[in-house]
Protein backbone atom coordinates (compact mmCIF):
# COMPACT_ATOMS: atom_id res chain seq x y z
CA UNK A 1 0.00 0.00 0.00
CA UNK A 2 1.22 3.22 -1.25
CA UNK A 3 0.94 6.26 0.36
CA UNK A 4 -1.82 7.75 -1.74
CA UNK A 5 -3.77 4.55 -0.81
CA UNK A 6 -3.23 6.01 2.88
CA UNK A 7 -5.48 9.13 1.78
CA UNK A 8 -8.56 7.69 3.25
CA UNK A 9 -10.70 11.33 2.58
CA UNK A 10 -10.17 12.75 -0.86
CA UNK A 11 -13.14 15.21 -0.51
CA UNK A 12 -14.89 17.26 2.18
CA UNK A 13 -18.57 18.29 1.80
CA UNK A 14 -19.77 21.41 4.09
CA UNK A 15 -19.08 21.02 7.48
CA UNK A 16 -19.32 23.04 11.19
CA UNK A 17 -16.91 25.50 10.64
CA UNK A 18 -17.62 28.74 11.70
CA UNK A 19 -16.57 31.66 9.48
CA UNK A 20 -16.21 33.18 6.59
CA UNK A 21 -17.42 31.26 3.86
CA UNK A 22 -15.34 28.27 2.95
CA UNK A 23 -11.59 27.62 3.89
CA UNK A 24 -10.05 25.13 1.85
CA UNK A 25 -6.83 22.38 2.00
CA UNK A 26 -3.93 24.34 3.24
CA UNK A 27 -0.59 23.93 3.75
CA UNK A 28 0.18 20.50 1.32
CA UNK A 29 3.87 18.98 1.97
CA UNK A 30 5.44 15.97 1.37
CA UNK A 31 8.21 15.42 3.60
CA UNK A 32 10.11 12.38 4.90
CA UNK A 33 7.55 9.98 3.94
CA UNK A 34 4.86 12.50 5.97
CA UNK A 35 1.83 14.14 3.95
CA UNK A 36 0.47 17.07 5.71
CA UNK A 37 -1.91 19.36 5.27
CA UNK A 38 -4.92 21.73 7.10
CA UNK A 39 -8.03 21.44 6.33
CA UNK A 40 -10.19 24.66 7.16
CA UNK A 41 -12.30 25.95 8.50
CA UNK A 42 -12.81 22.96 10.47
CA UNK A 43 -9.14 23.22 11.66
CA UNK A 44 -7.59 19.77 11.43
CA UNK A 45 -4.05 19.54 10.76
CA UNK A 46 -3.81 15.73 8.67
CA UNK A 47 -0.92 14.36 8.87
CA UNK A 48 -0.70 10.98 6.84
CA UNK A 49 2.07 8.46 6.50
CA UNK A 50 2.76 4.94 5.10
CA UNK A 51 2.23 3.39 8.90
CA UNK A 52 0.27 5.47 10.68
CA UNK A 53 -1.97 9.15 10.51
CA UNK A 54 -3.44 11.28 12.92
CA UNK A 55 -5.59 14.70 12.78
CA UNK A 56 -4.35 17.11 15.25
CA UNK A 57 -7.66 19.76 16.71
CA UNK A 58 -6.04 22.09 18.25
CA UNK A 59 -7.02 21.14 21.24
CA UNK A 60 -3.74 22.73 22.42
CA UNK A 61 -4.92 26.36 21.57
CA UNK A 62 -7.59 28.85 23.59
CA UNK A 63 -8.45 28.18 27.58
CA UNK A 64 -11.65 27.04 26.65
CA UNK A 65 -13.16 23.78 25.61
CA UNK A 66 -15.55 23.85 22.63
CA UNK A 67 -15.42 23.73 18.36
CA UNK A 68 -12.56 24.80 17.09
CA UNK A 69 -12.80 26.47 13.37
CA UNK A 70 -10.24 28.27 11.10
CA UNK A 71 -6.34 26.50 11.13
CA UNK A 72 -4.35 27.84 7.65
CA UNK A 73 -5.70 29.76 4.56
CA UNK A 74 -1.94 31.11 3.14
CA UNK A 75 -0.07 27.70 3.04
CA UNK A 76 1.81 28.67 6.06
CA UNK A 77 4.46 25.37 6.14
CA UNK A 78 8.41 24.65 6.55
CA UNK A 79 10.27 21.67 6.87
CA UNK A 80 13.59 21.52 8.79
CA UNK A 81 15.25 17.93 10.07
CA UNK A 82 12.36 15.70 11.89
CA UNK A 83 10.18 18.52 12.13
CA UNK A 84 6.96 20.00 10.01
CA UNK A 85 5.91 23.63 11.14
CA UNK A 86 2.72 24.81 10.46
CA UNK A 87 1.11 27.79 11.12
CA UNK A 88 -2.11 30.36 10.89
CA UNK A 89 -4.77 31.12 13.09
CA UNK A 90 -7.50 29.15 14.85
CA UNK A 91 -11.04 30.43 16.60
CA UNK A 92 -10.29 27.93 20.08
CA UNK A 93 -13.28 28.37 20.57
CA UNK A 94 -15.45 29.26 17.40
CA UNK A 95 -18.37 32.03 18.66
CA UNK A 96 -21.05 31.99 16.10
CA UNK A 97 -23.49 34.81 16.72
CA UNK A 98 -26.09 34.42 14.80
CA UNK A 99 -28.34 36.12 11.87
CA UNK A 100 -29.92 38.90 11.64
CA UNK A 101 -31.36 39.74 8.15
CA UNK A 102 -29.32 36.54 6.49
CA UNK A 103 -26.55 38.90 7.74
CA UNK A 104 -24.11 36.30 9.74
CA UNK A 105 -21.80 37.39 12.75
CA UNK A 106 -18.42 35.31 14.15
CA UNK A 107 -17.35 37.14 17.29
CA UNK A 108 -13.29 37.02 17.04
CA UNK A 109 -12.34 37.39 21.15
CA UNK A 110 -10.83 33.72 20.83
CA UNK A 111 -9.10 34.30 17.77
CA UNK A 112 -5.15 33.18 17.96
CA UNK A 113 -2.61 33.17 15.34
CA UNK A 114 0.12 30.43 16.37
CA UNK A 115 2.96 28.02 15.37
CA UNK A 116 3.04 24.50 15.43
CA UNK A 117 5.41 21.91 15.30
CA UNK A 118 5.06 18.24 14.60
CA UNK A 119 8.16 15.34 15.19
CA UNK A 120 7.81 12.85 12.16
CA UNK A 121 9.30 10.14 14.08
CA UNK A 122 7.97 10.92 17.51
CA UNK A 123 4.57 11.70 16.55
CA UNK A 124 3.84 14.45 18.53
CA UNK A 125 2.75 17.60 18.39
CA UNK A 126 3.94 20.40 19.83
CA UNK A 127 2.13 24.27 19.69
CA UNK A 128 5.45 26.69 19.94
CA UNK A 129 3.49 30.29 20.12
CA UNK A 130 0.28 31.78 19.86
CA UNK A 131 -1.13 35.05 19.81
CA UNK A 132 -4.03 37.29 20.41
CA UNK A 133 -5.69 40.73 20.98
CA UNK A 134 -9.29 39.03 22.44
CA UNK A 135 -11.07 41.57 20.70
CA UNK A 136 -14.78 41.25 19.16
CA UNK A 137 -13.96 42.50 15.45
CA UNK A 138 -10.04 42.68 15.43
CA UNK A 139 -7.60 40.27 15.42
CA UNK A 140 -3.62 39.34 15.50
CA UNK A 141 -1.70 39.20 12.18
CA UNK A 142 -2.57 35.90 11.55
CA UNK A 143 0.83 33.76 10.20
CA UNK A 144 0.84 33.36 6.62
CA UNK A 145 4.55 32.30 5.86
CA UNK A 146 7.25 30.31 7.55
CA UNK A 147 10.80 30.22 5.73
CA UNK A 148 13.52 28.67 7.39
CA UNK A 149 16.95 30.16 7.94
CA UNK A 150 19.77 27.92 7.46
CA UNK A 151 22.45 30.45 8.80
CA UNK A 152 20.73 30.91 11.96
CA UNK A 153 18.34 27.65 12.65
CA UNK A 154 15.37 29.82 12.72
CA UNK A 155 12.15 31.15 11.38
CA UNK A 156 11.27 33.60 9.34
CA UNK A 157 7.70 34.22 10.34
CA UNK A 158 5.16 36.53 7.87
CA UNK A 159 2.45 38.15 9.58
CA UNK A 160 -0.40 40.97 7.47
CA UNK A 161 -4.01 39.79 7.72
CA UNK A 162 -4.99 41.47 10.69
CA UNK A 163 -5.11 44.19 12.85
CA UNK A 164 -2.39 44.43 15.57
CA UNK A 165 1.03 42.92 15.75
CA UNK A 166 2.06 42.92 12.18
CA UNK A 167 5.37 42.45 10.20
CA UNK A 168 7.61 40.19 9.84
CA UNK A 169 9.02 38.13 12.88
CA UNK A 170 11.69 35.60 13.99
CA UNK A 171 11.45 32.62 16.08
CA UNK A 172 15.04 31.06 17.16
CA UNK A 173 14.82 26.74 16.93
CA UNK A 174 16.04 26.17 20.27
CA UNK A 175 14.99 29.38 22.07
CA UNK A 176 11.60 29.39 20.86
CA UNK A 177 10.91 33.03 21.30
CA UNK A 178 9.22 35.08 18.58
CA UNK A 179 10.69 38.50 18.43
CA UNK A 180 9.31 41.34 15.80
CA UNK A 181 12.52 42.51 13.04
CA UNK A 182 10.21 44.35 10.67
CA UNK A 183 7.17 46.42 11.64
CA UNK A 184 6.24 46.12 7.76
CA UNK A 185 3.08 43.97 7.09
CA UNK A 186 4.29 40.79 4.58
CA UNK A 187 2.02 38.49 3.87
CA UNK A 188 3.82 36.01 1.74
CA UNK A 189 7.84 35.42 1.07
CA UNK A 190 10.29 33.06 0.04
CA UNK A 191 14.14 32.21 0.36
CA UNK A 192 16.41 34.03 -2.67
CA UNK A 193 20.04 33.14 -2.55
CA UNK A 194 21.29 33.97 0.74
CA UNK A 195 18.73 36.56 1.41
CA UNK A 196 14.96 35.80 2.60
CA UNK A 197 12.41 38.26 0.72
CA UNK A 198 8.99 39.19 2.00
CA UNK A 199 5.87 41.44 0.23
CA UNK A 200 5.81 45.28 1.77
CA UNK A 201 1.75 45.19 2.21
CA UNK A 202 0.89 48.26 4.31
CA UNK A 203 -2.79 48.74 2.97
CA UNK A 204 -4.63 45.85 1.84
CA UNK A 205 -6.19 48.70 -0.17
CA UNK A 206 -3.01 49.72 -1.97
CA UNK A 207 -1.55 46.00 -2.35
CA UNK A 208 1.91 45.54 -2.24
CA UNK A 209 4.32 48.37 -2.52
CA UNK A 210 7.71 46.70 -2.08
CA UNK A 211 9.80 43.65 -1.56
CA UNK A 212 11.64 43.13 2.21
CA UNK A 213 14.64 41.78 2.30
CA UNK A 214 17.01 40.75 4.95
CA UNK A 215 20.33 39.04 4.57
CA UNK A 216 20.79 35.81 6.21
CA UNK A 217 24.30 36.82 7.32
CA UNK A 218 24.01 40.34 8.35
CA UNK A 219 20.38 40.11 9.46
CA UNK A 220 20.15 43.14 7.48
CA UNK A 221 16.88 44.76 6.42
CA UNK A 222 16.43 46.42 3.12
CA UNK A 223 13.34 47.35 1.47
CA UNK A 224 12.84 48.04 -2.31
CA UNK A 225 10.19 50.26 -3.52
CA UNK A 226 7.77 49.29 -6.86
CA UNK A 227 6.45 51.66 -9.22
CA UNK A 228 4.43 49.37 -11.24
CA UNK A 229 4.29 52.30 -14.24
CA UNK A 230 8.06 52.27 -14.18
CA UNK A 231 8.60 48.71 -13.83
CA UNK A 232 5.67 46.83 -16.17
CA UNK A 233 6.44 45.20 -19.30
CA UNK A 234 3.53 47.09 -21.14
CA UNK A 235 4.12 50.48 -19.62
CA UNK A 236 0.89 50.16 -17.53
CA UNK A 237 -0.10 50.51 -13.95
CA UNK A 238 -2.15 47.55 -12.59
CA UNK A 239 -5.19 47.75 -10.05
CA UNK A 240 -4.95 46.59 -6.83
CA UNK A 241 -1.82 44.34 -6.46
CA UNK A 242 -2.80 42.25 -3.71
CA UNK A 243 -0.13 40.09 -2.80
CA UNK A 244 -0.52 35.90 -4.12
CA UNK A 245 2.45 33.39 -3.45
CA UNK A 246 6.39 33.72 -3.96
CA UNK A 247 9.46 31.77 -5.03
CA UNK A 248 12.72 31.80 -6.74
CA UNK A 249 14.02 30.44 -9.34
CA UNK A 250 17.02 31.51 -11.99
CA UNK A 251 18.45 33.36 -9.33
CA UNK A 252 15.47 35.86 -9.28
CA UNK A 253 12.61 35.66 -7.09
CA UNK A 254 9.11 35.69 -8.44
CA UNK A 255 6.57 37.94 -6.58
CA UNK A 256 2.55 36.35 -7.77
CA UNK A 257 0.35 39.37 -7.10
CA UNK A 258 -3.13 39.89 -8.30
CA UNK A 259 -2.40 41.09 -12.11
CA UNK A 260 0.95 39.40 -12.64
CA UNK A 261 4.26 38.53 -10.97
CA UNK A 262 7.05 41.19 -9.68
CA UNK A 263 10.36 38.87 -11.16
CA UNK A 264 14.12 39.71 -10.97
CA UNK A 265 16.76 40.30 -8.34
CA UNK A 266 15.62 42.59 -5.81
CA UNK A 267 19.39 43.48 -4.75
CA UNK A 268 19.71 44.97 -8.67
CA UNK A 269 22.88 42.94 -8.80
CA UNK A 270 21.22 41.00 -11.89
CA UNK A 271 18.50 43.38 -12.82
CA UNK A 272 16.09 45.44 -11.66
CA UNK A 273 12.69 44.21 -10.47
CA UNK A 274 10.15 44.10 -13.54
CA UNK A 275 6.50 43.56 -13.50
CA UNK A 276 5.07 41.28 -15.99
CA UNK A 277 1.48 41.07 -16.65
CA UNK A 278 -0.47 38.35 -16.41
CA UNK A 279 -3.78 37.34 -16.27
CA UNK A 280 -5.00 40.78 -15.28
CA UNK A 281 -8.36 41.79 -15.85
CA UNK A 282 -9.03 44.60 -14.45
CA UNK A 283 -11.30 44.92 -12.17
CA UNK A 284 -12.07 41.66 -11.24
CA UNK A 285 -11.21 39.09 -8.74
CA UNK A 286 -9.13 36.64 -10.60
CA UNK A 287 -5.70 36.13 -9.27
CA UNK A 288 -2.47 33.77 -7.91
CA UNK A 289 -4.39 34.81 -4.39
CA UNK A 290 -4.30 31.70 -1.64
CA UNK A 291 -2.88 29.50 -2.87
CA UNK A 292 0.98 28.55 -3.67
CA UNK A 293 3.80 28.61 -6.33
CA UNK A 294 6.50 26.18 -6.14
CA UNK A 295 9.34 25.10 -7.85
CA UNK A 296 8.89 22.11 -9.89
CA UNK A 297 10.73 19.70 -12.47
CA UNK A 298 12.97 23.10 -12.72
CA UNK A 299 10.60 25.27 -13.56
CA UNK A 300 7.85 27.38 -11.76
CA UNK A 301 4.63 25.96 -11.47
CA UNK A 302 1.43 28.52 -9.95
CA UNK A 303 -2.02 28.50 -9.48
CA UNK A 304 -4.05 31.82 -10.31
CA UNK A 305 -7.95 31.58 -9.30
CA UNK A 306 -11.33 32.64 -10.65
CA UNK A 307 -12.87 32.96 -7.00
CA UNK A 308 -10.94 33.43 -4.16
CA UNK A 309 -12.96 35.87 -2.65
CA UNK A 310 -16.14 37.36 -2.49
CA UNK A 311 -18.88 39.30 -1.09
CA UNK A 312 -22.81 38.20 -0.49
CA UNK A 313 -23.51 41.16 2.20
CA UNK A 314 -21.26 44.26 1.46
CA UNK A 315 -21.58 47.00 4.31
CA UNK A 316 -21.03 50.12 2.65
CA UNK A 317 -19.94 51.26 -1.32
CA UNK A 318 -16.11 50.34 -1.20
CA UNK A 319 -17.31 46.71 -0.24
CA UNK A 320 -20.15 47.08 -3.16
CA UNK A 321 -17.86 47.70 -5.49
CA UNK A 322 -15.53 44.83 -4.42
CA UNK A 323 -19.00 42.32 -4.85
CA UNK A 324 -19.24 43.49 -8.32
CA UNK A 325 -15.73 42.63 -8.92
CA UNK A 326 -15.34 39.47 -7.21
CA UNK A 327 -18.38 38.07 -7.63
CA UNK A 328 -18.13 38.61 -11.70
CA UNK A 329 -16.33 34.79 -13.09
CA UNK A 330 -14.35 36.08 -15.65
CA UNK A 331 -12.94 32.42 -15.95
CA UNK A 332 -11.59 29.12 -14.86
CA UNK A 333 -8.63 28.44 -12.29
CA UNK A 334 -6.03 27.33 -13.79
CA UNK A 335 -1.61 25.61 -13.36
CA UNK A 336 0.15 27.59 -14.91
CA UNK A 337 4.06 26.48 -15.95
CA UNK A 338 6.70 28.58 -16.59
CA UNK A 339 10.10 27.90 -17.84
CA UNK A 340 11.05 31.22 -19.46
CA UNK A 341 10.62 32.67 -21.63
CA UNK A 342 7.56 30.60 -22.43
CA UNK A 343 4.80 29.67 -20.20
CA UNK A 344 1.62 27.55 -20.41
CA UNK A 345 -1.53 26.81 -19.05
CA UNK A 346 -0.96 23.21 -17.58
CA UNK A 347 -4.13 22.38 -16.52
CA UNK A 348 -7.99 23.86 -15.74
CA UNK A 349 -10.04 23.80 -12.61
CA UNK A 350 -13.30 25.56 -11.12
CA UNK A 351 -13.45 27.93 -8.54
CA UNK A 352 -10.31 27.95 -6.88
CA UNK A 353 -6.92 25.95 -6.27
CA UNK A 354 -5.86 26.27 -3.00
CA UNK A 355 -2.71 24.24 -2.96
CA UNK A 356 -0.56 21.48 -4.79
CA UNK A 357 2.49 18.90 -4.12
CA UNK A 358 4.69 16.84 -5.79
CA UNK A 359 4.74 13.08 -5.17
CA UNK A 360 6.58 10.66 -6.97
CA UNK A 361 4.78 11.01 -10.22
CA UNK A 362 2.32 12.16 -9.54
CA UNK A 363 0.55 16.39 -8.71
CA UNK A 364 -1.73 16.37 -5.57
CA UNK A 365 -4.16 19.28 -6.21
CA UNK A 366 -5.94 20.94 -3.42
CA UNK A 367 -9.13 22.44 -4.60
CA UNK A 368 -12.45 24.40 -3.75
CA UNK A 369 -15.82 25.27 -4.99
CA UNK A 370 -16.58 28.05 -3.13
CA UNK A 371 -14.96 31.54 -2.33
CA UNK A 372 -13.35 33.31 1.17
CA UNK A 373 -16.00 36.11 1.65
CA UNK A 374 -16.84 39.38 3.54
CA UNK A 375 -17.43 40.46 7.26
CA UNK A 376 -21.64 39.93 7.10
CA UNK A 377 -21.04 36.57 5.39
CA UNK A 378 -20.28 34.15 8.59
CA UNK A 379 -21.94 31.24 8.59
CA UNK A 380 -21.71 28.40 11.07
CA UNK A 381 -20.47 25.70 8.48
CA UNK A 382 -17.64 25.94 6.26
CA UNK A 383 -19.83 26.74 3.09
CA UNK A 384 -17.52 24.90 0.52
CA UNK A 385 -16.53 21.49 -0.88
CA UNK A 386 -12.77 20.72 -0.75
CA UNK A 387 -11.12 17.89 -2.40
CA UNK A 388 -7.86 16.71 -3.18
CA UNK A 389 -7.21 15.18 -6.79
CA UNK A 390 -4.30 13.17 -8.73
CA UNK A 391 -2.19 14.08 -11.59
CA UNK A 392 0.03 12.86 -13.78
CA UNK A 393 2.82 14.91 -13.88
CA UNK A 394 4.21 13.70 -16.92
CA UNK A 395 1.51 14.92 -19.03
CA UNK A 396 1.18 18.58 -16.60
CA UNK A 397 4.98 19.76 -18.01
CA UNK A 398 4.89 18.09 -21.00
CA UNK A 399 1.39 18.73 -22.74
CA UNK A 400 0.75 21.55 -24.81
CA UNK A 401 -1.83 24.41 -23.33
CA UNK A 402 -4.95 23.82 -22.72
CA UNK A 403 -7.61 25.16 -24.66
CA UNK A 404 -9.34 28.32 -22.13
CA UNK A 405 -12.12 30.63 -22.61
CA UNK A 406 -12.82 34.04 -20.85
CA UNK A 407 -15.05 36.66 -20.45
CA UNK A 408 -15.02 40.31 -18.79
CA UNK A 409 -17.32 43.21 -19.66
CA UNK A 410 -15.91 46.85 -20.82
CA UNK A 411 -16.39 48.29 -17.53
CA UNK A 412 -13.82 45.84 -15.97
CA UNK A 413 -11.09 47.25 -17.64
CA UNK A 414 -11.81 50.41 -19.44
CA UNK A 415 -8.80 52.68 -21.40
CA UNK A 416 -6.36 51.05 -18.61
CA UNK A 417 -3.88 48.17 -20.15
CA UNK A 418 -5.29 44.86 -19.02
CA UNK A 419 -4.37 41.15 -20.49
CA UNK A 420 -1.50 39.16 -20.28
CA UNK A 421 -2.33 36.25 -21.89
CA UNK A 422 0.13 33.51 -22.59
CA UNK A 423 -0.21 32.17 -26.60
CA UNK A 424 2.46 29.68 -26.52
CA UNK A 425 0.87 26.49 -28.22
CA UNK A 426 -2.06 27.91 -29.06
CA UNK A 427 -2.91 27.82 -33.01
CA UNK A 428 -6.11 29.86 -33.11
CA UNK A 429 -6.15 32.38 -30.05
CA UNK A 430 -9.10 34.97 -31.03
CA UNK A 431 -11.06 37.74 -29.24
CA UNK A 432 -14.10 39.28 -29.81
CA UNK A 433 -15.83 42.64 -28.13
CA UNK A 434 -19.81 42.74 -29.06
CA UNK A 435 -21.72 45.16 -27.85
CA UNK A 436 -25.76 45.12 -28.39
CA UNK A 437 -26.22 47.83 -30.91
CA UNK A 438 -22.62 49.08 -31.52
CA UNK A 439 -21.45 48.61 -34.76
CA UNK A 440 -18.37 51.70 -35.05
CA UNK A 441 -15.01 51.16 -34.58
CA UNK A 442 -12.34 50.73 -31.22
CA UNK A 443 -8.44 51.63 -31.45
CA UNK A 444 -7.00 48.89 -29.96
CA UNK A 445 -3.52 48.91 -28.89
CA UNK A 446 -1.51 45.18 -28.53
CA UNK A 447 1.55 44.63 -26.44
CA UNK A 448 3.70 41.56 -26.88
CA UNK A 449 6.26 40.23 -24.87
CA UNK A 450 8.09 37.34 -23.15
CA UNK A 451 8.99 36.21 -19.52
CA UNK A 452 12.77 36.96 -20.79
CA UNK A 453 15.24 36.45 -18.13
CA UNK A 454 16.06 39.46 -17.81
CA UNK A 455 12.30 40.88 -18.84
CA UNK A 456 12.60 42.71 -22.24
CA UNK A 457 10.12 45.66 -22.71
CA UNK A 458 6.78 44.76 -24.88
CA UNK A 459 6.45 45.53 -28.62
CA UNK A 460 3.87 47.74 -29.37
CA UNK A 461 1.32 47.01 -32.06
CA UNK A 462 -2.00 49.15 -33.10
CA UNK A 463 -5.32 48.27 -34.61
CA UNK A 464 -8.85 49.88 -35.56
CA UNK A 465 -11.21 46.87 -34.67
CA UNK A 466 -15.01 46.25 -34.95
CA UNK A 467 -17.72 45.27 -32.73
CA UNK A 468 -19.01 41.76 -33.39
CA UNK A 469 -16.18 41.15 -35.79
CA UNK A 470 -13.36 37.99 -34.90
CA UNK A 471 -9.53 39.62 -34.04
CA UNK A 472 -7.23 37.19 -34.84
CA UNK A 473 -4.68 37.10 -32.31
CA UNK A 474 -2.08 34.15 -34.59
CA UNK A 475 0.38 36.86 -34.79
CA UNK A 476 0.88 36.48 -31.55
CA UNK A 477 0.59 32.85 -30.72
CA UNK A 478 4.64 32.58 -29.30
CA UNK A 479 4.20 35.26 -26.98
CA UNK A 480 2.31 37.30 -24.36
CA UNK A 481 -0.02 39.94 -24.90
CA UNK A 482 -1.84 42.57 -23.01
CA UNK A 483 -4.70 45.27 -24.24
CA UNK A 484 -5.61 48.65 -24.46
CA UNK A 485 -8.68 50.37 -25.82
CA UNK A 486 -8.59 53.94 -26.68
CA UNK A 487 -12.28 53.88 -25.59
CA UNK A 488 -15.18 50.66 -25.47
CA UNK A 489 -18.12 50.38 -24.35
CA UNK A 490 -18.86 49.81 -20.71
CA UNK A 491 -21.48 47.22 -21.35
CA UNK A 492 -19.41 45.50 -24.02
CA UNK A 493 -18.86 41.79 -23.40
CA UNK A 494 -15.02 41.04 -24.32
CA UNK A 495 -14.31 37.41 -25.06
CA UNK A 496 -10.82 35.71 -25.40
CA UNK A 497 -10.85 32.00 -26.82
CA UNK A 498 -8.05 30.12 -26.72
CA UNK A 499 -7.83 26.84 -28.70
Amino acid sequence: MGLIDRITDFRYTQRYGPEWGSGGIFGLRYYKGMLYFTLAFEAEAHFIGLDRSRVYRFDQVGVKPGPRSGGDTYNAVETVDDKIYFGGWVHAPAVYSGKTNRRGKILFHNKFSHLHSYDIYEDHVKVLWTDSVNHETEWAGEVSEIIYDPVGDGLFVGRADGHRNLGIYYMDREEERMNCISSIPGLKGTRYLDQVCFDATRSWIRGVEAIQMIDLVTKKLEVKEINYRESSVDGGSVWWPYPGCATSAYSRIFFFVRGGVIVGDPTGDIEELMFVRLFDFGYTGYSPTRTMAKSIAGGVLVAFNGYTHGVVHPRNDFEEKLKEAFDFIVGPSILLYITPPSIHVASIFGARITGFESIGEKLIVALSNEANLAADDATPIDTGVRELILLDQSRIFASRSKPIYFQLLGRHVGDTVWGGIPLYGYKEPRMIIRSRGERGDIKLTVYSYDLNLPVIKAEVDSYTVKYGEPIDLSTFRDNIVSFKFDYVNPNARIKICLS
